[in-house]
């Protein structure tokens, strides 16, 4: 059997899609990649169909540092319905109990947010990604199967109350990565006694990246039929990605014995942690990581 013939053209680079409501996140990769007829893409982190927002697409040799990105920290903007709870901790669920809201001051709400500031437990929700025995837990929720999930320690290192006209409220949040909002928001709602669910959800945030420079599916679309040149315009750099980074431009030498896979010695390079490598014409190579020597490792190269 002969091998499969790969089509597409070879983009390099990374879109900052709002990816629309009602769309998966895979449905509006896919989508993506044929208007670029990329040959090699691929999405940062899932964003359920409910919400919208920032979900960078690395293409081409970009992907190999997509990594990075579903690591980074995220930000949300978030609307809670209090006093409903629901199947699924959204409002896609089927409602479970209703409780009585308006005795709920605005200050009260902005106290329990402040709770949650900080690393906590969280324990995952059922209608999850994860997997329990190889089964999706989403899966094993629809055919009313609940399982034990272990809780994880994640961050919350911002969270504000945005607007308060009961039974909703807005709030923005600043978390680490693995952090389920919808469970955030029924957590917050067991603190005020009143239950809570997500009603609507906004990344506004991935790593270094926040709404500046977001693409729209529909400005996607109008720039495809001026073709592709108007369409590469749209992308970043690969490097645009790790701005949080330190900045190292290596020698010749250097160069080459990093790309081989060898360890090496700058002149003062960070003590510690990850580091952006930049050849001797600023070229974009990668990311280095700092051994306990205070040598230079490749750890992902470009």
């Amino acid at each position: 059997m002969g091998r499969r013939r790969v089509t597409g053209r070879n983009v390099e680079g990374i879109l900052l899609l709002d990816k629309p409501v009602g769309q998966t996140s895979n449905a509006a990769l896919q989508q993506v990649k044929r208007l670029f007829f990329a040959r090699k893409a691929g999405h940062t982190g899932s964003l359920d169909p409910l919400a919208d927002g920032l979900l960078p697409i690395c293409f081409g040799s970009s992907t190999k540092i997509s990594a990075f990105l579903l690591d980074a920290d995220k930000r949300y903007w978030v609307r809670a319905r209090l006093g409903e709870t629901t199947t699924t901790g959204d409002a896609e669920g089927e409602t479970l109990v209703r409780r009585p809201v308006e005795s709920i001051l605005e200050t009260r709400v902005a106290s329990a947010l402040h709770r949650f500031k900080g690393e906590i437990q969280q324990v995952p929700p059922m209608y999850s990604a994860l997997k329990h025995k190889g089964e999706r837990l989403y899966k094993l929720a629809r055919d009313g199967i609940e399982v034990e999930r272990e809780p994880r320690t994640i961050t919350i290192y911002g969270i504000t109350l945005l607007n308060c006209v009961l039974p909703d409220i807005e709030f923005d949040v600043r978390c680490s990565k693995g952090t389920y909002v919808r469970t955030l928001a029924e957590d917050i709602g067991e603190v005020l006694g009143c239950g809570a669910h997500v009603t609507a959800l906004r990344r506004t945030g991935v790593g270094p990246f926040g709404t500046e420079g977001i693409v729209a599916m529909k400005t996607l679309d109008a720039a495809s039929t001026q073709g592709h040149q108007a369409l590469d315009r749209l992308l970043l750099p690969a490097d645009s990605a790790l701005t949080d980074l330190p900045e190292i431009r290596l020698s010749s030498d250097s160069s080459f014995y990093l790309k081989q896979g060898q360890a090496v010695l700058v002149p003062n390079a960070p003590t510690s942690g990850r580091v952006r490598l930049y050849g001797s014409h600023a070229q974009f190579l990668g990311v280095g990581e700092i051994l306990d020597d205070g040598r230079v490792a490749p750890k992902r190269f470009i």
